[in-house]
């Protein structure tokens, strides 16, 4: 059995040198923080006042919610039911029986 080592006269493959990246204190042209400081900016700008808020602007926005959910909750249950029926009736055909599909006749009063 042959050895799977490469001889001495092949080439065994390259090395690629990298540099080292830059470190980030060579730039002097950024701010030292103030440990002073908080690093987090003031957030009472965004803050609203007790009389700002509109309270049948909330449920509005609730009630929109409540159907947007309540409609992709319903696509979900239709998709599965429809996805069920579609697996059974294959399920029946591929079994090779001939009466798979229902027919639904109107009900005549007598």
């Amino acid at each position: 059995m042959k050895s799977q080592e490469p001889r001495r006269d092949e080439e065994k493959g390259r090395i690629v040198l990298f540099r080292p990246r830059v470190p980030r204190a060579r730039n002097d042209n950024l701010r030292r923080p103030d440990p002073r400081r908080s690093p987090v900016d003031d957030l009472a700008k965004y803050e609203r006042g007790r009389d700002n808020e509109s309270y049948r602007h909330r449920m509005v926005n609730n009630v929109l919610a409540f159907v947007v959910l309540s409609l992709i909750v319903y696509c979900g249950i239709w998709l599965a039911n429809t996805m069920s029926q579609l697996r059974k009736d294959q399920d029946c055909v591929l079994t090779g029986r001939t009466n798979c599909a229902p027919i639904r006749l109107p009900v005549e009063p007598r």
